[in-house]
C-alpha cells in the first residue's frame, strides 16, 4: 500500500478514486468507465509532476525519509551480484547499523559500504534505524583496509539521520571512531565513490562519504545536523525542524552548487519510493561511469591527492 506525505493529498485522492474504480470495473452492472480512469490517471501523474517540480527542502527531507524509499538492503539486491557481508570489528561486536563486505558489480569486484535502515518494524530495531555504533565504523575501516591491499575499489551507499548518540557509544569511543573511518576513506589508495542514497546526517554520514566522488539521489539530503537538531542548536526549539531545513542548503541541488557533491542522480516525479528499479538504473549508470572512467588512469598517490584536494577546496571560493 502506498503511504503519503502531507503534501502529497491531492495526488492521493486523485488515486483513491482511481481505486475505486478500478473496483467497479469488474462489476458487469457498472457502465464503461475507462476513459474516466484513464483521464484521473492523467491528472494525478500531472499533479505529482507539479509537485515534485517544487519540492522545498523541508519536503525533500520528508522524501528522502520515507519509509518505502529504496534501502541499502535493495541496492545490494538490484545492483551487487556475490554479495558477502563481513560482521564484526574485530575488536568489540558486530553493528548490524553498517553493512559492509565485498561484491561485484557487473562483474567487476567492488567492496561495499552503508548503513541501513529497515524496512519493518523488527528490522529497524535489529539495524537500530542506521545509526552506527563504534563498531560498525571500525567494521568499515576493516573492510576498506581489505579493499586498499587488494586494489578493489569502493562503493558507500549513505543513508542515516547520523552517528548512534547512546550513552554506551560515546564510552567505547564514537568520535574517535567516525574520525578514523573518515581519516581511513582519505587514506586509501583505491578509488571511492559515495552515494547519498536517502539521508546524510552529520558526521556518521560522512564517515564513509569522504570519496573520490561523492553524489546525491536528486531528493536526497546532506547536512552537518538534521533540521531537528539544528533548530534545537539555533532556537531551543525542535518544532522549528522546518525553518531549519529551508535555511540550511542540505539540497542536492544546493550542494552541488557549493561544489560539496559532484553530480546529481535523477528521481523520476514521486520520487525513489514509487520508481525504485528506475532509480536503481540510474544509481547504476552512474556507477558504471565511475568505474570506467576512473580507475586504472590514475596511481595511488594520484587518487589520494586528488581526493584531499577535492576536500581541501570546498569552501574556498564562497562569497
Amino acid at each position: 500500500m502506498q503511504s503519503y506525505l502531507d503534501f502529497e493529498k491531492p495526488v492521493a485522492d486523485l488515486e483513491g478514486k482511481i481505486a475505486e474504480l478500478k473496483s467497479l470495473s469488474g462489476d458487469a452492472r457498472a457502465v464503461t468507465i475507462d476513459d474516466e480512469i484513464n483521464g484521473l490517471t492523467a491528472r494525478a501523474d500531472q499533479a505529482l509532476a507539479d509537485i515534485y517540480r517544487k519540492l522545498t527542502p523541508w519536503q525533500k527531507t520528508q522524501v528522502a525519509r520515507h519509509p518505502q524509499r529504496p534501502h541499502f538492503s535493495d541496492y545490494i539486491k538490484g545492483l551487487i551480484t556475490e554479495w558477502q557481508p563481513l560482521a564484526g570489528d574485530r575488536k568489540y561486536a558486530e553493528d548490524p547499523a553498517v553493512q559492509a563486505g565485498f561484491g561485484r558489480f557487473n562483474g567487476t569486484p567492488i567492496a561495499i559500504l552503508g548503513q541501513e535502515k529497515g524496512n519493518t518494524t523488527e528490522t529497524r530495531l535489529k539495524h537500530n534505524f542506521g545509526m552506527a555504533r563504534p563498531e560498525g565504523y571500525r567494521k568499515a575501516v576493516r573492510v576498506m583496509d581489505m579493499a586498499d591491499r587488494f586494489n578493489i575499489p569502493v562503493i558507500s551507499f549513505v543513508d542515516t539521520a547520523g552517528a548512534y548518540p547512546g550513552i554506551g557509544a560515546e564510552e567505547r569511543g564514537q568520535a574517535e571512531a567516525i574520525a578514523r573511518c573518515t581519516e581511513k576513506c582519505l587514506e586509501i589508495g583505491v578509488p571511492n565513490l559515495a552515494i547519498i542514497i536517502g539521508e546524510g546526517g552529520s558526521g556518521g554520514a560522512i564517515a564513509i562519504a569522504t570519496a573520490n566522488r561523492v553524489l546525491m539521489l536528486e531528493n536526497a539530503i546532506y547536512a552537518v545536523a538534521s533540521p531537528e537538531a539544528s533548530a534545537s542548536i539555533l532556537w531551543k526549539d525542535a518544532a522549528r525542524a522546518q525553518d531549519a531545513a529551508n535555511n540550511m542548503k542540505i539540497t542536492a541541488q544546493d550542494l552541488l552548487g557549493f561544489g560539496v557533491i559532484d553530480g546529481i542522480i535523477p528521481e523520476p516525479a514521486g520520487g525513489a519510493h514509487r520508481h525504485a528499479n528506475t532509480v536503481m538504473t540510474n544509481a547504476a549508470t552512474a556507477i558504471s561511469t565511475f568505474l570506467r572512467d576512473f580507475p586504472g588512469t590514475k596511481s595511488r598517490l594520484q587518487v589520494r591527492e586528488e581526493r584531499r584536494e577535492k576536500f581541501m577546496a570546498i569552501g574556498s571560493t564562497l562569497n
